[in-house]
C-alpha cells in the first residue's frame, strides 16, 4: 500500500519541473512585447504637418500709396488763349473737347479798325520824330539849335520807337490773322464765338495741356493723399491712374509725379499731389475722375506672399523648409507692404521654399510633409 501511493504522487514534481520554464517563458514575451508596441506607436505619433510652399525672390518692390483726384484740374496745365486789341472773332476753327496739335489754328481774328490806327499812327509817329531829330541835328552842327532841343527832339524819336514797339507786340494789323495752338492741347472751354467782338485782354478759349516732358512737365492730373501718406511721396515717383466709373474700370495708364503740395487743402483735408501723365489717345479726358496708385519707397527686397509672415510679439518670421523636410524658422523685418505681398528683408534662401499654409502649426525643426508649391 505505501509502494502504491509513493508511485501514484511521484509524476507532479516532473510536471512542476517541465512546466516551470514554460511559465518564465510565457512571462518573459508578455513583458518584452508590449515594448515593441509602445515602440511602434511611438513611432507613428511623432509629429508631421502638411503645408504648402512658394519660392522667393529678390525683385524690386513699392508701397502704393492711393489718391483720388481728376484730370486736367492743375491750374499749371490750363492756359487762357486772348488778343491784347479789341478784334472780332472772323472764324472760329476748333470747339470744345477737341484734341488740337502744336501749330493747328485756332480761330481767325480782325483787328478792330481803331487798333489798327493806332499802329499806323504809331508807325507815322516815329517817322516823323526820325526826320525832326535829323533836322535838329543838322542845325545844331550849325550853331542853329540848342543841345536843350536835340536832347528833346532825341527823346521825342525814342518814345515814337518805343510806342511802336509796343503796337507791333500787339500784334494788331490790317486783314485777318489766324492765330494757332502753342502747344499740344484739348480745347477746355469756348468764351467766344463766332462773330463775337471781344476786348482786349478777354479770354477767347482755354486750352488744357497734354504730358509735358523733361524739364517743362506740367501736372495736368491732381490727386489728393492723407497727410500722414504725403511725406513719402517724392517727384519722380510712378503714378498708375484708374477710371471710377464702370466704363473705365478696368483701363490704366502710367504717369510720374512733378508736385508734392506743401499744405492740406482746406475743402478736402487732403494734400494735393500733382502728375504728368500722357493721356493722348486714352479715354481719360479732361474732368475724368480717377483714382491713383503712386509707388512709394521702392527697394530690392524678398517679395514673399502675406500669408507667410507671422508676428511673435514684436519680431516677424516666416518658416522655410530644409531638404530633410523639417521647418526653419527665419526672422525677417517687413520694409514694404503692397496688397497680399510684403517686401521683406532676412536670411532667406531662395532654393527653399517659403511655408503659405500650415505654419501656424510650425516650429522650429518640426518634420513636415511638403504639398508642393502653391500659387503665388
Amino acid at each position: 500500500m505505501r509502494n502504491s501511493l509513493s508511485s501514484s504522487r511521484h509524476p507532479w514534481p516532473l510536471v512542476a519541473a517541465v512546466a516551470a520554464p514554460l511559465v518564465c517563458a510565457v512571462l518573459l514575451y508578455a513583458a518584452v512585447h508590449p515594448a515593441h508596441a509602445d515602440d511602434n506607436a511611438a513611432s507613428e505619433a511623432q509629429p508631421s504637418v502638411a503645408v504648402q510652399t512658394v519660392r522667393v525672390q529678390r525683385a524690386a518692390i513699392a508701397q502704393p500709396v492711393r489718391g483720388f483726384g481728376i484730370v486736367a484740374a492743375s491750374a499749371s496745365n490750363l492756359t487762357t488763349i486772348n488778343l491784347p486789341y479789341v478784334a472780332r472773332i472772323a472764324q472760329m476753327r476748333v470747339q470744345a473737347g477737341e484734341t488740337v496739335k502744336r501749330g493747328a489754328p485756332l480761330f481767325v481774328v480782325q483787328a478792330d479798325p481803331a487798333a489798327v490806327l493806332a499802329a499806323t499812327q504809331a508807325r507815322s509817329a516815329l517817322t516823323l520824330a526820325q526826320g525832326e531829330l535829323t533836322r535838329t541835328r543838322s542845325l545844331y552842327d550849325k550853331g542853329l539849335a540848342t543841345q536843350s532841343q536835340l536832347a528833346s527832339a532825341s527823346k521825342a524819336a525814342d518814345d515814337a520807337r518805343d510806342a511802336l514797339a509796343a503796337q507791333n507786340q500787339t500784334g494788331a494789323a490790317r486783314g485777318s490773322k489766324v492765330v494757332t495752338a502753342p502747344f499740344d492741347a484739348v480745347v477746355l472751354q469756348l468764351s467766344a464765338a463766332q462773330g463775337d467782338q471781344v476786348q482786349a485782354g478777354a479770354a477767347i478759349l482755354q486750352l488744357a495741356s497734354g504730358s509735358g516732358s523733361g524739364r517743362d512737365a506740367r501736372a495736368n492730373v491732381t490727386l489728393g493723399v492723407e497727410p500722414t501718406d504725403a511725406a513719402a511721396i517724392h517727384p519722380g515717383d510712378a503714378v498708375t491712374l484708374h477710371g471710377l466709373s464702370a466704363t473705365l474700370a478696368q483701363s490704366s495708364v502710367e504717369g510720374r509725379v512733378v508736385l508734392v503740395g506743401a499744405a492740406i487743402d482746406p475743402q478736402s483735408q487732403l494734400v494735393n499731389i500733382g502728375a504728368t501723365v500722357p493721356l493722348a489717345q486714352t479715354p481719360f479726358i479732361p474732368g475724368t475722375r480717377v483714382s491713383g496708385d503712386i509707388a512709394t519707397r521702392t527697394g530690392m527686397h524678398w517679395i514673399v506672399p502675406r500669408a507667410a509672415v507671422l508676428r511673435d510679439g514684436q519680431q516677424a518670421y516666416v518658416f522655410q523648409i530644409t531638404p530633410q523636410s523639417n521647418a526653419h524658422r527665419v526672422a525677417v523685418s517687413i520694409a514694404v507692404e503692397n496688397g497680399d505681398r510684403y517686401g521683406v528683408d532676412g536670411a532667406l534662401d531662395p532654393m527653399l521654399g517659403v511655408v503659405t499654409s500650415g505654419n501656424y502649426e510650425l516650429q522650429d525643426g518640426m518634420a513636415v510633409r511638403a504639398g508642393g508649391d502653391a500659387a503665388r
